[in-house]
């Protein structure tokens, strides 16, 4: 029995006496003219159906993320059973009023030109199987739906006098078709377009004489460490497992994708009280080195703040007078930021775990640790490609990311910003980035969202775009992620400009998330950059 006669099973009455079930009908496509079983349902009190040759499987209404700039038809994205599953509304595709959900909605997983779709209807009624008879062409047949979108009509049987209603077959075929072409021209190899080399408005600049931090607070104070240790920041769990005679330091070791991680105070580094986990906690993962081998540990954060791009100028050593006072090993250098009025202390990786308490740690919990040279093998041996740093940000409820290569810094929303006159919609204005003219995008508004007020929360994303160094307003920065090869898939192409900006989706089941991976490069189109290339050495001028 099939998993759509199963759940009908459950649900639903039975289906006419003496109607075979298990085994579909039809030629294959919408035909209609031999006897076929049909999975049929309601919309806006209409009767509709499918052919069951077309049904995978029938699912209540999973829960969503929206995706920007798809076709107004497009509900979500829902992951089933590990897969990406796009979930339409059958009633927009076929013109109907929208309705919310309820009880009754159901999603009617189908498969048609070589694409997977959700289709959410109203109510699932019955699975039938009716005889040539009672099918009826579409030609000439006007309803309710586009008749482009019509398969065939079923008609009551004989021998109930014509009481029973009509029933519409929708041609699921032409439905993607027409409404997601470019979901079916990628199943079908034919879609996709080449992308085009960047402009060359302004340079992007030179990188080796910048230093890159990820900045956090402690007790209040800013500290910062270099952006290559670290391999990704999670939220603290609700407890980490404690271990008999550890360092003091060490407040035990958590689950980290199966294996044990070391969890390491920095309140207690520091000699300052130290509070019980909470919401607001990160942890951030760094690699520490010793005898030729890298561990990861867990370092315990009141907040992760930003991502930061310093000038080699702007950083110094810690002064000697100081250096003297048990915090040398741990505090590397020193950072001048916003002429010297913020100050920002970079932690060496190295020091933040006694070397003997690591290796006591490696030999009672078999915490793994591992050579270069075993690194290195790793990744030629595990098929399922390259792990990934993404950066991890929030609009209108919904996770985004970018890859952490392609961001630049992450900084605060400044209270002014220079507005532009005549600019493009999604441009909130310009601000001075240490010296340089940074023009600052609402991605909201870029991605169709909503517009939002401003908050302490939102940051600015500062991104390289076709050579113009940009920043994108986001409603809250939420971590960085390492994820694997194998949780990140293609993202469905339902639209042309979605499929060049949401690239692919890192779907992550066992914690339940699904993240829309962004590329960058397709954030502004050629026209757009030109004005924006035209449009800060213009401010820059008129400053």
């Amino acid at each position: 029995m099939s998993t759509v006669e199963t759940l009908l099973e459950e649900e639903l009455p039975a289906t006419p006496a003496g109607a075979p079930t298990g085994e579909t009908g039809g030629t294959g496509g919408e035909e209609a003219d031999v006897a076929s079983d049909f999975v049929t349902f309601e919309m806006a009190g209409e009767s509709y159906a499918l052919h069951m040759e077309r049904v995978q499987e029938i699912i209540r209404m999973p829960e969503l993320i929206r995706v920007p700039l798809g076709p107004a038809a497009l509900e979500g994205l829902a992951n089933l059973r590990g897969r990406v599953l796009p979930v339409v509304s059958l009633r927009a595709c076929c013109g109907l009023s929208a309705t919310g959900h309820d009880e009754a909605t159901r999603v009617v997983v189908v498969e048609a030109a070589g694409a997977t779709l959700g289709l959410v209807v109203d109510r699932v009624t019955a699975v039938v199987s009716v005889e040539a008879d009672q099918l009826e062409s579409a030609e000439g047949v006007q309803g309710t739906v586009r008749s482009e979108l019509l398969a065939a009509v079923l008609k009551p049987a004989s021998g109930k006098g014509g009481a029973g209603r009509m029933t519409t077959v929708l041609d699921v075929q032409r439905l993607v078709r027409s409404e997601f072409a470019d979901l079916a021209r990628k199943v079908a190899g034919t879609g996709g377009a080449g992308g085009w080399s960047p402009t060359s408005a302004v340079v992007e600049e030179d990188s080796s004489d910048t230093l890159e931090l990820v900045s956090f607070a402690v007790d209040g104070q800013e500290y910062a460490l270099p952006i290559d240790r670290v391999q990704e920041i999670v939220q603290a769990p609700e407890r980490v497992t404690a271990v008999p005679n550890a360092a003091a330091r060490v407040l035990g070791v958590m689950d980290l994708r199966g294996g044990l991680l070391p969890v390491v105070s920095l309140r207690q580094v520091f000699g300052l009280e130290v509070p019980a986990l909470q919401a607001h906690n990160r942890i951030v993962v760094v690699t520490v080195e010793r005898e030729g081998r890298e561990s990861l540990v867990g370092v315990v954060m009141d907040t992760v703040r930003e991502v930061l791009r310093v000038p080699a100028e702007l950083v110094g050593a810690l002064p000697h007078v100081v250096s003297g006072g048990g915090r040398s090993r741990e505090v590397q250098s020193v950072c001048r930021l916003e002429d010297g009025k913020r100050l920002v202390s970079v932690l060496s990786a190295d020091s933040l775990v006694d070397v003997g308490a690591l290796a006591d740690l490696d030999t009672e919990n078999a915490v793994v640790t591992r050579t270069r040279d075993e690194q290195e093998d790793d990744v030629v041996d595990d098929g399922r490609g390259d792990d990934e740093l993404l950066v991890v940000f929030r609009l209108q409820g919904e996770e985004y990311c970018v890859a952490v290569d392609a961001v630049q810094e992450i900084i605060r929303v400044p209270e002014t910003l220079i507005r532009v006159p005549k600019t493009l919609d999604f441009v909130e204005g310009l601000v001075n980035l240490r010296g340089a003219v940074l023009p600052v995008v609402d991605l909201r508004t870029r991605l169709g969202l909503e517009r939002s007020a401003r908050d302490e929360r939102q940051r600015i994303v500062v991104l390289i775009i076709k050579g113009v160094r940009t920043g994108f307003v986001v409603d809250s920065v939420a971590e960085v992620l390492r994820v694997s090869g194998a949780e990140l898939e293609s993202a469905p192409e339902l639209s042309p400009e979605q499929a060049e900006v949401v690239t692919r989706v890192a779907n992550l089941p066992r914690s339940e998330r699904m993240l829309l991976v962004l590329e960058p490069s397709q954030l502004l189109g050629r026209a757009q950059v030109a004005q924006l290339a035209d449009e800060v050495p213009a401010a820059t001028t008129a400053a």
